[in-house]
């Protein structure tokens, strides 16, 4: 029986990668010059696949989705990571109020949009934020073989280089927050997109105002990995 579960994890692991094989091998193909900023979106993450994964959007000029791909493992290690970031996902969704949880993959993608954490063009947290921060470091502890990247975004309203600088301020401002109320700043890397990953419709006010957030994406560490190795015989 576990032979079969084993089998059947691994076939689910290598169509994965084969989709986003063939979905960057077409990306490629187009030709970056040619590239609106949601098609640059759909690459941006694979170079920055070490830690706690990557984010690949849609080239179609759908809104981007997110897969958690550069911590991935798989096989039998993989179907134990994923059972331990089902509770904490699940405790994540109980415990913080106002966002958005995700299970992808091996990892979960933790989304807080613009109004939870700052005012209009601000990289300061509001107190709502710190709120909302707080309890989010209250289950992250209870997890410490994680590692966690914190990405900021914004909407597609002022220059690239403007924000591409504000949404590495507000990743800081989160980042910091976290590292100065116990979370490792080992755990914690800091990624500014500014408007090249939008996951909402920036023609409109309600999706300019979805596009102003910060994402969490959470996957195992390599103490975490290993364990699961050896706990599956991987």
């Amino acid at each position: 029986m576990g032979d079969i579960f084993k089998q059947k994890t691994n076939t689910m692991y290598t169509v994965k990668k084969f989709i986003t094989c063939c979905m960057l091998g077409s990306l490629l193909l187009v030709g970056c010059k040619s590239w609106n900023k949601t098609q640059k979106g759909a690459v941006i993450g694979t170079a920055a696949g070490a830690g706690a994964g990557a984010v690949i959007g849609r080239a179609s000029g759908n809104t981007a989705m997110g897969a958690i791909i550069g911590a991935a493992v798989g096989g039998g290690a993989g179907a134990i990571i994923g059972h331990k970031m089902d509770k904490q996902a699940q405790e994540i969704k109980s415990n913080v109020k106002g966002v958005k949880v995700e299970r992808v993959g091996e990892g979960i993608v933790v989304e807080f949009n613009n109004k939870i954490l700052f005012g209009f063009d601000r990289s300061d947290l509001t107190a709502e934020a710190k709120t909302g921060l707080s309890d989010l470091v209250t289950v992250l502890n209870q997890y410490p073989d994680t590692n966690i990247e914190i990405q900021g975004h914004t909407d597609s309203k002022g220059t690239d280089s403007y924000n591409e600088k504000l949404s590495k301020r507000r990743a800081d401002a989160v980042a910091d927050y976290l590292s100065n109320r116990g979370i490792r700043s080992g755990r914690l890397t800091r990624r500014g997109y500014g408007e090249d990953v939008p996951k909402y419709d920036n023609s409109s006010a309600d999706g300019q105002a979805q596009n102003r957030r910060v994402e969490f994406l959470i996957a195992a560490n390599e103490k975490m990995q290993a364990e699961a190795k050896k706990e599956s015989g991987n």
